[in-house]
């Protein structure tokens, strides 16, 4: 009885494997998989598919993955994406599967075309679908950002993650990573990145947000923060972090510009985008509530700075971006980029519009873009608990600036962390906190740190002090000749209260010491270095210098700074006793108190004269003064990175504000001169989209008072053959001098804008500079030695023609225009000179190069 069941049941079965159109096993059809392009093996985001002889279908998420279930006898799936051939792919019915597809490229990608027969159509804005959507998309993004509420708050979560790439295993192989091995991950080869990375930083941040639109105020409190912290004495921590932060910010789709890696590149749906862009309607999804149109777009030049991808639009009357994918043509004018992609998704707001739910950007960088090892940085931002116009009182918004870290926030548990992650992470990424901890406690790699750290910031560390700068060892002018120099400073591991620097030097020429010591004392139990800073210093220096010479983020006694064009004997024996106060606040306001001593004595051919004669017996050995001065400094949103000796700001788009006065008082510590000398000035980046950014300062003072030359504004000259940003270049050192002035300086990059549209030299990625600089200035007369016979003289020439002179009507002015990016670090200016051609040993023209890293 049981045999004769067991066989009814198997004929039973086989009737429905076979012929049951309802069959139970077609039911459970399960499918799944990743698309990627057949070549780059990258994974393809957002690809369409559907299931041929039906209406169904769908797309894949933003890794290339699908995960279908079919009710049929389907068994046939088609796949396409703009760029690529529609492939087709059986299925078999009633099982589960695993269906990676890979899809192979047309012979015209994106907006490069091959004609093969009769004439392509020309693509045209006018009565095009395509530009008719993303105009009304453009039309709308004022109601679908998150400014159109009147609040809004949020829960932020991001990650980042920077690795060495790419890396071969002959690489991992080698002998020195021998005891390293843990350090290394292994990946999908087929992503970014390759399939050997090595992890050199991780950090996570969590922060609740929140944003009031009248009057707009937003404020940011992070309650948690884990990173990898290296030892202070090699890399500054907070700096490396902030500099990430600024190659990687958030991505708003619906800002006209989007910044990214230190470049702004023009939105999709930026108002000009029309302009720049090409728009194609590929796909109409339906299955989708509400429904959906992909909508590819490239540029119409692809070395311009824009993006190509695809963005998916809601077709409900907000014309809201639901998803995107954005990356950007392997030939665009971006140095050392290999490869870009920027994932956006979208989640609904209660009044079915929409909000950013989670963004992830990868870059890979290498110094070739086909192969070798390289650089990857990924950041993945996520939001969660997004409220809207859920009021908060103004005392929310209250306190020490917009951003408040939470004490303790560097101190979560693991468990918290656990709790609090939108996702876990992987075992690897889990491990890179403890793994780069035992790698700086290994002594090779200490070693090696210390190796890069006296290359990079010239210092070399000998625990409680570092000696250096390296590169102020040697150097060489005409009044010292050949000058070495020798001299460091402590570090915190001797204390975070004291620090002392000093330097001693020697110039066999003038057969003369010069020497500096100073003594700090931290007043917020932080180093000196550290942002915000609270400190006082005393501080004795006895040097050369150069009258009006004003360097940034370098020593005037650099080596490299000691070739220079023309004569350059004339300088200043300084002495400098001096006593300053600095205090920041959190809100990157600032003010310095300065007391200051200062005696000057002439040096080469640099003289002091009462006389107009030149006369010896008109001469003064010294100048001396007695100084009171009141610095203050605001820099809204500044972020910098910190290194050994400077801290270097990186440039945004926030101004920042400068005043100093200086008074000179007669009569007290040696004191010959009262005045008064204010000075204003502003810097501020204009960026400008396509035509690239203007770095644009405007600056002047006015001195109150009756004193000698010396004491007057010298304007920064520049006799080296680099170029210098905030000199002028074709002016020679103490040509002009002034107790009055007003100038502008306007240094505009195009990053290629132009050369980019002309065939065969795009390739070449140069980008064009140019700069215009004027300078407005005088003396009144009781400060000018030509209508005042009684005051210090200028210095004259052998020839007695005067080398210092005062500007009159005339502006001082000069220009420049230059090609930047020549092999991806060098610009060189042709600069003229437009006005005071007569002037002694002049030059109207030069040319000037300046190294510069830039992405």
């Amino acid at each position: 009885m049981r045999q004769y069941f067991n066989k009814w049941i198997r004929i039973f079965i086989l009737f429905l494997t076979l012929g049951g159109t309802g069959s139970v096993f077609a039911q459970q059809t399960r499918v799944s998989g990743t698309v990627t392009d057949a070549s780059t093996k990258e994974t393809l985001p957002y690809v369409s598919y559907s299931i041929t002889g039906s209406t169904l279908g769908g797309r894949t998420d933003a890794d290339g993955k699908f995960n279908i279930s079919l009710n049929g006898d389907y068994t046939t799936l088609k796949f396409s994406y703009v760029g690529y051939k529609p492939t087709t792919k059986v299925i078999k019915v009633g099982t589960a599967q695993v269906l990676n597809v890979q899809l192979q490229p047309e012979a015209m990608l994106m907006n490069e075309v091959v004609i093969t027969a009769g004439k392509k159509p020309r693509y045209r804005n006018k009565e095009n679908p395509a530009v008719e959507l993303i105009r009304k998309v453009i039309a709308n993004k004022a109601k679908n950002r998150m400014e159109h509420y009147d609040f809004v708050e949020y829960q932020k979560y991001e990650r980042m993650m920077f690795s060495l790439s790419n890396l071969s295993d002959k690489f991992r192989n080698k002998r020195m990573f021998r005891n390293y091995q843990f350090l290394f991950q292994e990946q999908d080869s087929t992503k970014i990145g390759g399939k050997n990375v090595l992890p050199v930083f991780q950090q996570e941040k969590l922060s609740n947000n929140y944003f009031k639109k009248n009057p707009e105020k937003t404020k940011t409190i992070v309650i948690a923060d884990k990173r990898v912290n290296f030892d202070e004495r090699f890399i500054d921590n907070q700096g490396l972090s902030t500099y990430f932060d600024r190659m990687y910010q958030d991505i708003d789709i619906y800002d006209n510009n989007i910044s990214v890696v230190s470049n702004q590149l023009l939105s999709p749906i930026s108002d000009g985008a029309p302009s720049f862009y090409k728009f194609f309607i590929t796909d109409t999804i339906k299955n989708h509530n509400p429904q959906l149109v992909e909508l590819a777009f490239t540029p119409r030049n692809n070395t311009d700075l824009l993006f190509e991808g695809k963005l998916y639009i809601t077709l409900d009357g907000n014309y809201a971006v639901q998803n995107a994918f954005l990356t950007v043509n392997k030939n665009i004018n971006l140095n050392f980029v290999r490869a870009l992609e920027a994932k956006l998704d979208f989640e609904k707001n209660p009044d079915d519009r929409y909000h950013l739910s989670k963004s992830n950007l990868i870059v890979d960088f290498g110094l070739s873009k086909k192969a070798g090892s390289g650089f990857t940085g990924e950041r993945t931002v996520t939001f969660k608990d997004y409220k809207i116009n859920n009021p908060r009182p103004d005392t929310a918004y209250r306190g020490a600036g917009q951003l408040v870290v939470v004490p303790d926030a560097d101190k979560r548990s693991e468990q918290f962390w656990a709790n609090n992650r939108p996702e876990p992470l992987s075992a690897g990424n889990m491990k890179v906190y403890g793994n780069l901890d035992t790698l700086q406690s290994i002594p090779s790699f200490k070693r090696t740190m210390d190796v890069v750290t006296l290359f990079f910031a010239g210092y070399k560390d000998f625990g409680p002090f570092e000696m250096g700068p390296v590169n102020t060892f040697y150097s060489f002018n005409g009044v010292e000749g050949f000058r070495l120099r020798l001299g460091g400073r402590t570090t915190p591991s001797l204390s975070k209260r004291y620090y002392f620097e000093t330097y001693a030097a020697y110039g066999f020429k003038d057969d003369k010491w010069k020497y500096f010591l100073s003594g700090t004392y931290s007043l917020n139990n932080k180093s000196i270095y550290a942002f915000p800073q609270n400190y006082l210093r005393a501080s004795f220096q006895r040097d050369t210098k150069i009258p009006g010479q004003e360097l940034q983020f370098v020593q005037e006694d650099n080596f490299l700074l000691s070739f220079k064009r023309g004569e350059n004997n004339m300088m200043l024996y300084n002495d400098f006793y001096r006593l300053d106060y600095v205090h920041e606040f959190e809100n990157h306001f600032s003010y310095t108190l300065g007391l200051r001593k200062w005696q000057q004595t002439p040096a080469g051919s640099l003289y002091f004269s009462n006389y107009p004669d030149n006369g010896i017996l008109g001469r003064t050995n010294q100048i001396s003064t007695s100084e009171v001065s009141l610095g203050l400094r605001y820099a809204p949103h500044e972020k910098f990175y910190q290194g050994k000796i400077y801290r270097v700001p990186i440039i945004d788009r926030f101004p920042v504000f400068n005043f100093r006065y200086t008074a000179g008082i007669k009569g007290v510590l040696g004191g010959e001169y009262n005045y008064h000398n204010f000075m204003g000035s502003v810097d501020k980046r204009f960026y400008l989209s396509q035509l690239g950014y203007a770095d644009v300062t405007v600056e002047g003072a006015y001195i109150v008072g009756k004193v000698p030359f010396p004491l007057l504004a010298i304007h920064r000259a520049n006799q080296t053959y680099a170029y210098q940003l905030n000199s002028y270049n074709l002016m020679n050192f103490m040509e002009f001098v002034s107790d009055h002035y007003a100038s502008i300086n306007i240094d505009q990059n195009f990053n290629g804008f132009f050369f980019n549209k002309i065939p065969l030299l795009k390739k070449l990625k140069l980008r064009e500079v140019a700069s215009f600089k004027v300078l407005y200035g005088g003396l009144r007369q009781e400060n000018n030695p030509a209508l005042n016979s009684g005051i210090m003289q200028f210095v004259r020439n052998e020839n007695g023609v005067p080398v210092t002179n005062s500007l009159n009507r005339d502006p001082y002015m000069e220009g420049s225009v230059g090609v930047g990016n020549i092999f991806k670090v060098l610009r060189v200016d042709a600069v003229k000179r437009f006005s005071y051609l007569n002037n002694p040993e002049v030059s109207g023209w030069g040319i000037r190069a300046r190294v510069k890293f830039d992405f």
